[in-house]
């Protein structure tokens, strides 16, 4: 979806996500990794947080907590997965959860409590993939770590308690990009099979070209300016061009058809709105079936940043209600 005329003013930011947005962006400018010094220290910033403790998934008891390294892709090192696994009886479905962070910065405990509190609702267990970051490791590297993982987990679903046929893969930012690559991947490669894709304001397209990416220029979280960073650690010089695989950037796929049923969600204010909303759109014209929503005012990542807003309750509701949509299937 490129740009056939010029954009308009930004859309306006939820009035009560507005306030908490200016405190954010006292710390973190939408710009933050345009700049290559910026990015390092956002890296060392991000080793240096607290991530979420194995006591604390563990929620009293209601999910046992696991890591375990597992064969990565062929020449590559073992990979790491966290597996969360509840106390419901088995088989369980689950949701295998590829983490954001730009492609360039997490691990996979970041926006793991996020998933928790969809699963518990639901009985799944979650198994969060620990991929290498570019620009250490570009594509393919990221993608084939999520996907030697996935393989790896159904492959091993039984002694997980896992049901191998209720497999729903999903994340946020970059984590929704690889998710919908995961998709693809498992189409094209003929297995594992996905129950699901649940894409949260995934970063999919490496071309930055949309209106919504020229509106959004210098505002909000994650800006044009910081995408391009992250996509050309990803990607270096074959960014924009017509060398870049679907696997790393889902919106070059031609071919939509096949895929499992998808939830995407994205706020009307950041970069990431139009080229969702082309993929579900996309998906809908290649006869698949995709569940859209567009969050008025919301910036990029609102709902985790400001989760007791009204728009976060109502984004958080939406997904555990198509969840649990899917799994009565």
């Amino acid at each position: 979806m490129t740009l056939d005329g010029p954009a308009g003013p930004p859309p306006p930011f939820d009035h009560e996500l507005a306030p908490a947005l200016r405190i954010i962006n006292e710390h973190l400018a939408p710009d933050a990794l345009a700049d290559p010094d910026a990015l390092a220290a956002m890296g060392e910033a991000s080793a240096l947080m607290d991530p979420p403790t194995d006591e604390t998934l563990a929620r009293d008891g209601a999910f046992t907590i696991e890591e375990r390294a597992v064969p990565g892709p062929d020449g590559a090192p073992d990979v790491s997965l966290l597996i969360c696994r509840p106390s419901s009886p088995v088989p369980t479905p689950a949701i295998y959860h590829t983490h954001g962070g730009g492609m360039v910065l997490g691990n996979n405990r970041m926006g793991l409590v996020e998933m928790l509190d969809l699963a518990a609702d639901v009985g799944a267990a979650v198994v969060s993939v620990e991929y290498r970051l570019a620009p250490g490791t570009p594509h393919p590297g990221p993608v084939e770590d999520c996907y030697a993982g996935l393989r790896w987990t159904a492959e091993h679903a039984a002694e997980l308690g896992i049901d191998p046929g209720r497999i729903v893969v999903g994340g946020a930012s970059a984590g929704g990009g690889l998710a919908a690559a995961l998709a693809l991947m498992t189409r094209d490669r003929g297995g594992p099979a996905l129950f699901g894709q649940l894409l949260l304001c995934p970063m999919l397209d490496d071309r930055n070209d949309t209106p919504s990416s020229v509106q959004m220029a210098g505002l909000g979280v994650w800006d044009r300016a910081s995408n391009n960073a992250g996509w050309t650690a990803l990607l270096g010089d074959a960014r924009g061009t017509d060398a870049v695989s679907p696997y790393a950037a889902p919106a070059r796929a031609d071919d939509l058809s096949g895929l499992p049923p998808a939830f995407i969600d994205v706020g009307s204010a950041e970069t990431f709105r139009d080229e969702d909303v082309a993929y579900a759109s996309r998906i809908w014209q290649a006869g698949g079936r995709a569940e859209l929503h567009v969050w008025p005012g919301g910036f990029h990542g609102f709902d985790m940043m400001a989760p007791h807003a009204a728009l976060s309750q109502d984004a958080s509701a939406a997904r555990l209600h198509w969840l649990r949509r899917l799994l009565a299937t």
